[in-house]
Protein backbone atom coordinates (compact mmCIF):
# COMPACT_ATOMS: atom_id res chain seq x y z
CA UNK A 1 0.00 0.00 0.00
CA UNK A 2 2.64 2.49 0.63
CA UNK A 3 4.14 1.40 -2.53
CA UNK A 4 1.08 2.58 -4.29
CA UNK A 5 0.75 5.39 -2.27
CA UNK A 6 3.83 6.91 -3.26
CA UNK A 7 2.82 5.96 -7.33
CA UNK A 8 0.07 8.04 -6.41
CA UNK A 9 1.97 10.80 -5.20
CA UNK A 10 4.03 10.75 -7.67
CA UNK A 11 1.63 11.02 -10.65
CA UNK A 12 -0.27 13.68 -9.00
CA UNK A 13 2.77 15.94 -9.06
CA UNK A 14 3.80 15.56 -12.55
CA UNK A 15 0.56 15.85 -13.34
CA UNK A 16 0.46 19.11 -11.84
CA UNK A 17 3.41 20.33 -13.76
CA UNK A 18 1.97 20.32 -16.77
CA UNK A 19 -1.67 21.46 -15.81
CA UNK A 20 0.00 25.15 -16.55
CA UNK A 21 0.43 25.92 -20.00
CA UNK A 22 3.60 27.24 -21.05
CA UNK A 23 3.18 29.79 -24.53
CA UNK A 24 6.48 29.84 -26.34
CA UNK A 25 7.52 32.24 -28.51
CA UNK A 26 10.18 30.76 -31.49
CA UNK A 27 11.76 32.88 -34.36
CA UNK A 28 11.21 32.13 -37.46
CA UNK A 29 14.74 30.84 -39.17
CA UNK A 30 17.61 29.51 -37.97
CA UNK A 31 17.43 30.49 -34.82
CA UNK A 32 15.02 27.81 -32.92
CA UNK A 33 15.94 24.91 -35.52
CA UNK A 34 16.17 22.49 -32.04
CA UNK A 35 12.17 23.93 -31.02
CA UNK A 36 10.81 21.63 -34.11
CA UNK A 37 11.45 18.63 -32.12
CA UNK A 38 9.15 20.19 -29.60
CA UNK A 39 6.41 21.43 -31.45
CA UNK A 40 6.00 18.25 -33.56
CA UNK A 41 5.33 16.61 -29.63
CA UNK A 42 1.88 17.99 -29.54
CA UNK A 43 2.40 18.16 -26.20
CA UNK A 44 -1.06 19.70 -25.20
CA UNK A 45 1.08 22.12 -22.57
CA UNK A 46 3.05 24.02 -24.62
CA UNK A 47 1.51 26.91 -27.02
CA UNK A 48 4.17 27.68 -29.52
CA UNK A 49 4.01 31.33 -31.86
CA UNK A 50 6.04 32.05 -34.41
CA UNK A 51 7.71 35.39 -34.98
CA UNK A 52 9.23 36.28 -37.80
CA UNK A 53 11.88 39.07 -35.57
CA UNK A 54 12.45 39.78 -32.29
CA UNK A 55 10.62 43.13 -32.14
CA UNK A 56 7.35 41.52 -32.63
CA UNK A 57 8.02 38.93 -29.42
CA UNK A 58 9.44 41.02 -27.18
CA UNK A 59 5.75 43.14 -26.41
CA UNK A 60 4.29 39.80 -25.70
CA UNK A 61 6.29 38.98 -23.14
CA UNK A 62 6.54 42.04 -21.60
CA UNK A 63 2.20 41.73 -21.61
CA UNK A 64 3.42 38.50 -20.16
CA UNK A 65 1.65 36.26 -23.18
CA UNK A 66 4.38 34.70 -23.92
CA UNK A 67 6.09 32.81 -21.13
CA UNK A 68 9.62 31.80 -22.86
CA UNK A 69 11.31 32.74 -26.08
CA UNK A 70 14.95 33.27 -28.10
CA UNK A 71 16.56 36.64 -28.80
CA UNK A 72 20.26 37.81 -29.73
CA UNK A 73 22.20 38.19 -26.03
CA UNK A 74 22.78 41.51 -26.72
CA UNK A 75 18.82 42.34 -26.63
CA UNK A 76 17.80 40.30 -24.00
CA UNK A 77 19.91 42.77 -22.06
CA UNK A 78 18.32 45.78 -23.29
CA UNK A 79 15.01 44.55 -22.38
CA UNK A 80 16.11 43.58 -19.32
CA UNK A 81 17.17 46.71 -18.48
CA UNK A 82 14.09 48.62 -20.55
CA UNK A 83 11.47 46.59 -18.94
CA UNK A 84 12.83 46.88 -15.31
CA UNK A 85 13.57 43.41 -15.20
CA UNK A 86 10.79 41.27 -16.53
CA UNK A 87 12.71 38.90 -18.42
CA UNK A 88 15.63 36.96 -17.37
CA UNK A 89 18.04 35.04 -19.35
CA UNK A 90 17.76 31.20 -18.38
CA UNK A 91 20.16 29.24 -21.17
CA UNK A 92 22.51 30.06 -24.15
CA UNK A 93 21.15 27.90 -26.93
CA UNK A 94 23.21 28.98 -29.48
CA UNK A 95 26.66 30.05 -30.19
CA UNK A 96 28.99 31.45 -32.71
CA UNK A 97 28.68 30.61 -36.03
CA UNK A 98 29.62 33.80 -38.01
CA UNK A 99 32.24 32.90 -40.90
CA UNK A 100 33.19 35.51 -43.91
CA UNK A 101 32.52 34.09 -47.37
CA UNK A 102 33.84 34.49 -50.42
CA UNK A 103 35.00 33.29 -53.81
CA UNK A 104 38.77 34.95 -53.18
CA UNK A 105 40.85 31.91 -52.87
CA UNK A 106 43.82 34.19 -51.44
CA UNK A 107 41.72 35.42 -48.43
CA UNK A 108 43.03 33.49 -45.50
CA UNK A 109 42.96 35.73 -42.38
CA UNK A 110 41.39 38.97 -41.57
CA UNK A 111 44.50 41.51 -42.06
CA UNK A 112 44.19 39.89 -45.85
CA UNK A 113 40.67 41.63 -45.72
CA UNK A 114 43.18 45.12 -46.18
CA UNK A 115 41.63 48.00 -48.45
CA UNK A 116 38.38 45.35 -49.39
CA UNK A 117 34.38 45.87 -48.45
CA UNK A 118 32.89 42.96 -46.54
CA UNK A 119 29.25 43.18 -46.68
CA UNK A 120 27.22 41.97 -43.77
CA UNK A 121 23.84 41.96 -42.28
CA UNK A 122 23.38 42.61 -38.68
CA UNK A 123 23.86 46.32 -38.06
CA UNK A 124 23.67 46.99 -34.57
CA UNK A 125 24.09 43.06 -33.34
CA UNK A 126 26.63 40.72 -32.78
CA UNK A 127 27.56 40.53 -36.71
CA UNK A 128 28.97 43.69 -36.73
CA UNK A 129 30.17 43.97 -33.47
CA UNK A 130 31.90 40.51 -33.20
CA UNK A 131 34.00 41.71 -36.35
CA UNK A 132 34.52 45.22 -36.01
CA UNK A 133 36.48 43.54 -32.52
CA UNK A 134 38.30 41.08 -34.37
CA UNK A 135 39.37 43.52 -37.05
CA UNK A 136 40.97 45.96 -34.44
CA UNK A 137 42.05 43.29 -32.43
CA UNK A 138 44.44 42.38 -35.71
CA UNK A 139 45.97 45.86 -35.64
CA UNK A 140 43.27 47.07 -38.53
CA UNK A 141 41.10 50.00 -38.72
CA UNK A 142 37.20 50.04 -40.23
CA UNK A 143 36.24 52.19 -42.68
CA UNK A 144 38.97 54.45 -43.19
CA UNK A 145 41.44 54.30 -46.11
CA UNK A 146 43.33 51.12 -45.91
CA UNK A 147 41.28 49.65 -43.53
CA UNK A 148 38.49 47.50 -44.01
CA UNK A 149 35.27 49.23 -45.17
CA UNK A 150 31.61 47.37 -43.67
CA UNK A 151 28.70 47.52 -45.75
CA UNK A 152 25.42 46.41 -44.19
CA UNK A 153 22.95 47.47 -47.16
CA UNK A 154 21.98 44.27 -48.30
CA UNK A 155 19.45 41.64 -46.18
CA UNK A 156 21.11 38.24 -44.98
CA UNK A 157 19.05 36.64 -46.96
CA UNK A 158 19.78 38.13 -50.70
CA UNK A 159 23.71 37.97 -49.42
CA UNK A 160 24.26 34.15 -50.96
CA UNK A 161 23.01 35.52 -54.22
CA UNK A 162 24.95 38.19 -54.80
CA UNK A 163 28.33 36.43 -53.85
CA UNK A 164 27.42 34.36 -56.24
CA UNK A 165 26.56 36.08 -59.26
CA UNK A 166 29.86 38.36 -58.32
CA UNK A 167 28.01 41.81 -57.43
CA UNK A 168 29.61 41.64 -53.60
CA UNK A 169 33.22 39.64 -52.76
CA UNK A 170 33.27 39.08 -49.33
CA UNK A 171 30.20 38.39 -46.90
CA UNK A 172 30.52 37.87 -43.06
CA UNK A 173 27.46 35.73 -42.81
CA UNK A 174 25.76 33.32 -39.65
CA UNK A 175 24.85 29.73 -40.46
CA UNK A 176 22.87 28.48 -42.41
CA UNK A 177 23.34 31.09 -45.06
CA UNK A 178 27.49 30.39 -45.57
CA UNK A 179 25.95 26.66 -46.09
CA UNK A 180 23.33 28.10 -48.36
CA UNK A 181 26.21 29.52 -50.76
CA UNK A 182 28.47 26.74 -50.68
CA UNK A 183 25.45 24.52 -51.82
CA UNK A 184 24.51 26.77 -54.53
CA UNK A 185 28.01 27.67 -55.82
CA UNK A 186 31.09 25.25 -55.41
CA UNK A 187 33.80 28.14 -55.59
CA UNK A 188 32.37 29.73 -52.72
CA UNK A 189 34.42 28.93 -49.74
CA UNK A 190 34.36 30.02 -45.79
CA UNK A 191 37.61 31.57 -46.15
CA UNK A 192 37.92 32.72 -42.16
CA UNK A 193 35.88 31.26 -39.29
CA UNK A 194 35.32 34.12 -36.60
CA UNK A 195 34.90 31.40 -33.82
CA UNK A 196 38.35 30.42 -34.59
CA UNK A 197 39.87 34.41 -34.77
CA UNK A 198 37.76 34.69 -31.31
CA UNK A 199 39.85 31.76 -29.93
CA UNK A 200 43.06 33.52 -30.66
CA UNK A 201 42.39 36.21 -28.83
CA UNK A 202 40.62 35.02 -26.15
CA UNK A 203 42.04 31.56 -25.07
CA UNK A 204 41.56 27.80 -26.97
CA UNK A 205 38.14 26.91 -25.71
CA UNK A 206 36.81 30.32 -25.81
CA UNK A 207 33.89 31.28 -27.50
CA UNK A 208 30.20 33.22 -27.76
CA UNK A 209 26.82 33.27 -27.59
CA UNK A 210 24.59 34.04 -30.64
CA UNK A 211 21.13 33.67 -29.12
CA UNK A 212 19.75 32.66 -26.32
CA UNK A 213 16.30 31.98 -24.44
CA UNK A 214 14.80 34.34 -21.62
CA UNK A 215 12.16 33.66 -19.64
CA UNK A 216 9.36 36.04 -17.58
CA UNK A 217 10.55 36.57 -14.37
CA UNK A 218 7.31 36.61 -12.62
CA UNK A 219 6.95 33.03 -14.85
CA UNK A 220 10.14 32.36 -13.65
CA UNK A 221 9.09 32.64 -9.95
CA UNK A 222 5.77 31.49 -9.85
CA UNK A 223 6.55 28.14 -11.63
CA UNK A 224 9.92 26.81 -11.43
CA UNK A 225 9.23 23.20 -11.18
CA UNK A 226 7.41 23.73 -15.04
CA UNK A 227 9.85 25.68 -16.08
CA UNK A 228 13.02 23.28 -14.77
CA UNK A 229 10.78 20.36 -16.66
CA UNK A 230 11.14 22.49 -20.21
CA UNK A 231 14.36 23.73 -19.83
CA UNK A 232 15.44 19.60 -19.45
CA UNK A 233 12.81 19.09 -22.53
CA UNK A 234 14.77 22.04 -24.58
CA UNK A 235 18.14 20.10 -23.73
CA UNK A 236 16.56 17.10 -25.27
CA UNK A 237 15.70 18.66 -28.46
CA UNK A 238 18.92 20.25 -28.79
CA UNK A 239 20.82 16.56 -28.33
CA UNK A 240 18.07 15.41 -30.84
CA UNK A 241 18.51 17.85 -33.56
CA UNK A 242 22.71 17.60 -33.56
CA UNK A 243 22.27 13.62 -33.92
CA UNK A 244 19.72 13.63 -36.73
CA UNK A 245 20.05 16.63 -38.44
CA UNK A 246 18.05 14.87 -41.62
CA UNK A 247 15.11 14.59 -39.58
CA UNK A 248 15.58 17.90 -37.79
CA UNK A 249 15.62 19.72 -41.48
CA UNK A 250 12.16 17.51 -42.09
CA UNK A 251 10.48 18.95 -38.88
CA UNK A 252 12.04 22.83 -39.57
CA UNK A 253 9.98 22.41 -42.82
CA UNK A 254 6.70 20.23 -41.57
CA UNK A 255 6.75 23.34 -38.91
CA UNK A 256 7.10 26.01 -41.32
CA UNK A 257 10.16 27.81 -39.65
CA UNK A 258 11.06 29.26 -43.11
CA UNK A 259 14.06 27.30 -44.16
CA UNK A 260 14.97 24.35 -46.55
CA UNK A 261 14.98 21.13 -45.13
CA UNK A 262 18.04 19.72 -47.19
CA UNK A 263 19.87 23.32 -46.00
CA UNK A 264 18.68 22.98 -42.34
CA UNK A 265 20.28 19.43 -42.82
CA UNK A 266 23.66 20.67 -44.04
CA UNK A 267 23.97 23.52 -41.79
CA UNK A 268 23.43 21.74 -38.13
CA UNK A 269 26.47 20.47 -37.87
CA UNK A 270 28.19 23.84 -38.07
CA UNK A 271 25.65 25.85 -36.43
CA UNK A 272 26.70 25.26 -33.18
CA UNK A 273 23.33 24.66 -31.43
CA UNK A 274 23.99 24.69 -27.72
CA UNK A 275 22.10 24.16 -24.07
CA UNK A 276 24.18 26.00 -21.48
CA UNK A 277 22.63 27.22 -18.25
CA UNK A 278 22.71 30.89 -17.38
CA UNK A 279 24.65 29.89 -14.10
CA UNK A 280 27.39 28.39 -16.62
CA UNK A 281 27.34 30.70 -19.41
CA UNK A 282 27.39 34.21 -17.45
CA UNK A 283 31.04 34.31 -17.61
CA UNK A 284 31.40 34.48 -21.31
CA UNK A 285 27.85 35.88 -21.56
CA UNK A 286 29.32 39.18 -19.99
CA UNK A 287 32.61 39.11 -22.16
CA UNK A 288 30.43 39.37 -25.23
CA UNK A 289 28.17 42.18 -23.50
CA UNK A 290 31.29 44.03 -22.51
CA UNK A 291 32.02 43.95 -26.63
CA UNK A 292 28.90 45.74 -27.24
CA UNK A 293 29.26 48.06 -24.62
CA UNK A 294 32.47 49.22 -25.29
CA UNK A 295 31.32 49.77 -29.05
CA UNK A 296 27.82 51.00 -28.04
CA UNK A 297 26.57 51.05 -24.48
CA UNK A 298 22.64 51.94 -25.93
CA UNK A 299 22.93 48.70 -28.10
CA UNK A 300 23.15 46.47 -24.26
CA UNK A 301 20.93 48.97 -22.66
CA UNK A 302 23.51 51.02 -20.61
CA UNK A 303 25.23 48.73 -18.57
CA UNK A 304 25.92 45.31 -17.82
CA UNK A 305 23.04 43.56 -16.75
CA UNK A 306 23.16 42.24 -12.97
CA UNK A 307 23.22 39.07 -11.59
CA UNK A 308 19.72 38.98 -11.72
CA UNK A 309 19.53 38.70 -15.06
CA UNK A 310 21.05 34.88 -14.87
CA UNK A 311 18.17 32.60 -13.98
CA UNK A 312 18.91 29.56 -11.64
CA UNK A 313 16.13 27.64 -10.08
CA UNK A 314 18.39 28.27 -6.29
CA UNK A 315 18.00 31.43 -7.05
CA UNK A 316 14.57 31.70 -7.84
CA UNK A 317 13.93 29.51 -4.98
CA UNK A 318 15.65 31.67 -2.63
CA UNK A 319 13.67 34.72 -3.68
Amino acid sequence: MKKIFIVIIAFIFCSSLFSQNINIGVLNGPTCIPAAYLMNKNNSSYNFEVFSDPSQLIPKMIKQEIDIGFLPVNVAAKVYKSSKKQIVLCAVVGNGNLSLITKDKSIKKISDLKGKTVYMAGHGATPEYMFSYLIEENGLSINEKNGITLDYSIPVQQIPAMLINNKINYAIVPQPFSTIAKTKSKDVIEAIDLQREYESFEGEGKTYPISVMVVGKKFAEKNPEILEAFLNEYNNAVEWTLNYPSQSGKLCSKMNLGLDSNVVAKAIPDSNYVFIPASEAQEYVEKLLTIFLTADPESIGGTLPDEWFYYSKEKFFEK
